[in-house]
């Protein structure tokens, strides 16, 4: 029909529809996501604040043992690839070890070329908790996470329909209420609104029948 718009393009790893990105766009999606959720980690950071699921348990190892975040942040994912293999398959896996991967790499390198010194832990829960919750929702978006929780949650999501913002919410408040034993209370508050920020983000904006594209 004149004037139709071309659907999916005929060029090898460019081609995408409506229904599946291209090889181009879940590279770009991980990458982006990866770098926003870096960046979200370096300002909780920066203000000594915890966040939920694997991350936040990173930061608990961080503040109580001599390791940097990014690799307690890979180890700690390793024994999740087995679930994501076996329950949402090899592709999605591969997926979620590369952003994993990479932000692992992005958190050990952007402090020394971002430096606050100075940000109000508020500030830093409200804006952290969103760069890493746009950062999982785009992941999210090309079949990939940022391992842990993020793949028991999606698991969840697309096995019973639980909703993987309210069912990693649930998750992060257990690895929050370890904070209590190296945070004080306002950190641990702020560090809960950075975790509501989150969560509310990807479960407002992450709906498998709102958004269907592989």
């Amino acid at each position: 029909m004149a004037g139709a718009v071309d659907k999916k393009s005929p060029i090898g790893f460019w081609a995408s529809s409506t229904e599946k990105h291209s090889i181009i766009e879940d590279m770009q999606g991980i990458v982006a996501g990866s770098m926003l959720a870096a960046l979200g980690v370096v300002m909780l950071s920066s203000a000594e604040l915890l966040i939920g699921g694997t991350a936040g348990l990173g930061f608990l190892l961080r503040y109580s043992v001599d390791i940097s975040f990014g690799t307690a942040f890979f180890l700690l994912n390793l024994p999740f690839y087995w679930l994501a293999y076996k329950r949402l398959g090899a592709v999605f896996t591969v997926k979620t070890f590369a952003a994993v991967a990479l932000t692992s790499v992005l958190t050990g390198i952007l402090p020394k070329l971002i430096v606050i010194e100075d940000i109000q832990p508020i500030v830093a829960a409200l804006f952290g908790g969103l760069l890493i919750g746009c950062g999982m929702l785009i992941l999210f978006r090309h079949r990939a996470s940022l391992g842990g929780f993020g793949i028991l949650a999606l698991y969840l999501q697309d096995r019973f329909g639980w909703r993987a913002g309210f069912v990693q919410l649930g998750l992060d408040c257990v690895v929050l209420i370890l904070s209590f034993f190296v945070a004080d209370p306002l950190v641990i508050a702020c560090s809960v609104l950075a975790a509501v920020t989150l969560n509310l983000t990807l479960a407002i904006n992450h709906r498998t029948d709102r958004y269907i594209v592989r």
